[in-house]
């Protein structure tokens, strides 16, 4: 179980705290990604409501959206369904210096899809017999994969659903698809587990993250992935901001009188 089963909530301030630091050197990765031009790819999955968004936004708020890509795929397009089924993934791995988070991923085959009847029971074995030889070859190619669970309980899905019913900027969140998936709470435990048991290998292991506090969670999802990637901090040339030049000067203030300017209500 969790080491933090049993404990507080951890405070806002302490949370905050912690994650500018992490943040921080999230900083210093993607400097030395953009060096060494490494390739990466993270995996989150889990249920719903499990705090995916979230975290990706505590590990993106800081860092340059050039360097550090999210990709969260819509449901496949009619020309997509007659590709390969991994195709319309690795379109969108990264090339040198690049780090492409996947919110969701190629294995919604082994869940929702399987959970949910959108596969067959063949293409779903199909998939569990493939993707370790998929990410095995991505792997001994050079990109680093690093695959992350966040793993809710029940009672704290439950929560969080009813949060996002009664929330207006919550209710986005909550879909038909939603709705369903939380009846089928032990179908998808097995659909899980039978993912760990074919795709958590020596090349591409899976790491849970119990995520019933989120911000516990989050912080363990960054320290966890920057303890998996040997970066070092890069030395960069001080900045130094030259004089304005005072050539041609201008009254550029005084050259928006008249304009529609916008109301300053606050």
């Amino acid at each position: 179980m969790p080491k933090s089963e049993g404990r507080k909530r951890l405070k806002r301030k302490v949370y905050e705290e912690e994650l500018r630091k992490l943040q921080v050197e999230l900083c210093h990765l993607q400097e030395w990604v953009k060096v060494s031009r490494e390739r990466i790819v993270i995996v989150l999955e889990g249920r719903d409501a499990a705090g995916k968004g979230g975290t990706i936004k505590a590990i993106t708020g800081r860092v340059s959206p050039r360097v550090f890509r999210v990709q969260a795929l819509p449901a496949p397009s009619d020309r997509e369904k007659t590709q390969m089924y991994m195709q319309r993934y690795i379109e969108r791995f990264p090339a040198g210096g690049e780090i492409v988070i996947f919110d969701r991923s190629w294995y919604n085959r082994a869940g929702v899809e399987y959970v949910m009847g959108f596969c067959t029971p063949a293409q779903h074995q199909r998939f569990l017999q493939l993707c370790p030889a998929v990410e095995k070859f991505l792997v001994d190619n050079g990109t680093r994969l690093i695959k992350i669970w966040l793993e809710v309980g029940q009672k704290e899905q439950e929560r969080r659903f009813h949060a996002r019913i009664e929330d207006p900027m919550r209710q986005w969140k909550l879909s038909p698809m939603d709705i369903e998936s939380f009846k089928r709470w032990y179908d998808y435990s097995k659909a899980r587990d039978l993912m760990f048991e074919a795709t958590d290998t020596d090349d591409a292991p899976w790491h849970i993250v119990f995520s019933d506090d989120k911000r516990r969670a989050r912080l363990n999802v960054i320290s966890h992935i920057l303890a998996q990637i040997p970066y070092k901090k890069v030395d960069r040339a001080k900045v130094k901001l030259p004089e304005r030049s005072t050539k041609r000067r201008y009254d550029d203030h005084a050259s928006l009188a008249g304009r529609r300017l916008v109301a300053e209500k606050y």
